[in-house]
């Protein structure tokens, strides 16, 4: 049987007549949980458990896809009471000054809290602003146990902003070292009130709420958008008190996107689960490939049985996403010589595109990352990062390969 939800055996919400060759088509068909019901109709979300309450009047035209709100200012009928309380895209809250409440806005926030499972969703002007939102919760004097193979622009923010600036301190610790963890946590004098963790994920590979995480931040820029065209990020959350700060702090500073950049990344998200599939299977190949390639010494790619933390991936994950890191032999002139012999992927930092991107993080995302902590986490120059694409999976395997092929000729030379 097939549920209303997409999942296999039982529910009450079956499609009649299915027999084992139908279940199998429909499974296969629907890898991602049937993410793109939730994500296509957000005014009828599906799999939400968003305290925003439906409201056909919110849509009379019956549009399906979201107008493009660009006013600045709302007219009220009385002093102080803003209209439109009942449109669940203004969560409650009406609308009176478009920092504090925009309907564009609002829809894509409460697109990406049902994508997330989460109650809410605050949208911010990027996933750096996102990041200083959920600092802001926090006071002088209180501590952050931070992942140390963190993002190298939130690295650089705890350690030049956060800790001097604002009496934060930020310690970096190797999560995947428990002991190491809990003498953080014992000497940690109660004031560690955050736990800043990165994990290889989007909505549609897991939702971390559902894995107890009291908040999940994205770089909207990258997967959810997926279209090297917009600049944002979101924080999650099913907390009130924590949701009600968030949207304090977005008012207050202000940090907030543009209509215009939550309808293009509510497009996005449309066709997240779909890029993902395409993405993740060329990602498959690709890092196959490369474990055979005399060119790489090694490959990193969760879906690897290599990989030291494939089944926690596996057994936490849904498919192992479009992410491959890899080192190749010889040094920075091979790792050179790679990346500017590339075709179809470009050159460029960021990730999670419909284009292939390919990046050296000892030069480019991560340069500001001290040398010894780079040292530590095997950040090196002939570490190069893949953010695989929906081209042709034959197409990138080629240009990686005459690439590849490149640089080994420059150490055979030698």
């Amino acid at each position: 049987m097939v549920t209303g939800n997409g999942h296999l055996n039982g529910g009450a919400a079956s499609p009649s007549a299915v027999d084992q060759t139908v279940a199998d088509a429909i499974a296969a068909a629907d890898i991602y949980r049937s993410c793109g019901t939730t994500y296509l109709h957000i005014d009828n979300p599906l799999t939400t458990n968003s305290s925003a309450v439906m409201n056909h009047d919110a849509n009379p035209t019956g549009a399906v896809v979201p107008p493009i709100s660009l006013a600045t200012t709302f007219r009220q009928n009385t002093p102080g009471e803003p209209m439109a309380r009942s449109d669940p895209n203004s969560w409650g809250m009406g609308y009176e000054y478009s920092r504090t409440g925009n309907p564009t806005r609002g829809v894509f926030e409460r697109a990406v809290a049902a994508a997330e499972k989460t109650k809410y969703c605050v949208a911010f002007s990027s996933g750096s602003a996102a990041t200083s939102a959920v600092i802001h919760l926090l006071s002088p004097g209180e501590k952050v146990l931070s992942i140390d193979d963190v993002y190298g622009g939130t690295q650089r923010y705890f350690r030049k902003v956060v800790n001097p600036r604002m009496g934060i301190d930020v310690d970096f610790v190797d999560f995947g070292n428990e002991d190491e963890v809990q003498s953080k946590l014992k000497s940690g004098d109660g004031k560690i009130k955050l736990f800043w963790l990165e994990t290889p994920t989007n909505p549609t590979l897991k939702n971390p709420a559902e894995l107890g995480a009291d908040l999940v931040v994205h770089s909207v820029t990258k997967y959810i958008n997926g279209h090297s065209d917009v600049v944002m990020g979101v924080v999650c959350t099913n907390d009130e008190d924590i949701y009600k700060q968030l949207r304090f702090t977005q008012n207050g500073v202000g940090a907030i996107p543009s209509p215009f950049d939550c309808f293009l990344a509510l497009r996005g998200l449309k066709t997240l689960h779909l890029r993902m599939e395409a993405a993740a299977r060329n990602a498959n190949a690709i890092a196959l490939f490369l474990e055979k390639h005399d060119c790489v010494s090694k490959v990193v790619y969760p879906g690897l049985k290599s990989h030291p933390q494939h089944e926690i991936a596996t057994r936490q994950q849904n498919g192992y996403g479009a992410m491959i890191t890899f080192y190749c032999i010889g040094g920075r002139e091979q790792a050179a010589k790679i990346l500017q012999n590339l075709r179809v992927f470009a050159l460029a930092e960021s990730l999670g595109a419909i284009e292939s991107l390919a990046e050296s993080p000892s030069l480019m995302t991560h340069a500001s990352v001290p040398d010894e902590q780079r040292k530590l986490l095997r950040i090196d120059d002939t570490l190069i990062r893949l953010s695989v694409g929906v081209e042709s999976c034959v197409d990138l395997i080629l240009d990686l390969d005459s690439a590849l092929n490149a640089a080994l000729s420059s150490v055979a030379v030698k």
